[in-house]
């Protein structure tokens, strides 16, 4: 894809979704993929009685935020995922509570898209499948609540 000049050097692409990196809080975790970093306006319908028109009017109403929920491998020795599920109680996930900090990086390692989930805590975790002809890595995957998501990109991060 070339720019307006017809160079194929100053040509904008866009980033590859490969090359990522996870943290919570102060650590910082791989993960193999990321899903769910999906935010929309639930729709509130009005029609009053004498409209002229047959079809509501349509207004944004609250945001709403869904789970993200991230895959990583299983390693010996490791349980924090698990560490963190302890942590929530009933109704009390106040020490559970997270920031959870998304970055797509660029060829250097630098944020060029960045999701921060704010008051994030883990909500399911789902533990590998074992097949006993099974040729693939042991994948666990976590899924995490939150209640806010605020998305950066290069020109404000």
């Amino acid at each position: 894809m070339a720019d307006k000049t017809g160079k194929q050097e100053n040509a904008i692409w866009p980033m590859p979704k490969f090359y990522f990196k996870v943290t919570w809080g102060k650590t910082t975790i791989s993960f193999s993929e990321v899903s769910g970093l999906d935010t929309e306006a639930q729709i509130v319908e009005y029609r009053h009685g004498d409209s002229k028109e047959h079809s509501p009017i349509k207004m944004p109403g609250i945001k709403k935020v869904g789970n993200v929920t991230m895959k990583r491998g299983v390693f010996v020795g490791d349980n924090t995922y698990y560490d963190w599920f302890k942590q929530i109680q009933l109704n009390t996930i106040e020490k559970g509570r997270e920031t959870v900090t998304i970055q797509l990086l660029n060829e250097k390692g630098k944020p060029t898209m960045v999701w921060v989930l704010l008051n994030a805590w883990p909500t399911k975790i789902t533990s590998t499948d074992l097949k006993s002809d099974g040729n693939e890595a042991a994948i666990d995957t976590i899924e995490i609540a939150y209640e806010t998501l605020m998305i950066k990109n290069e020109n404000n991060v």
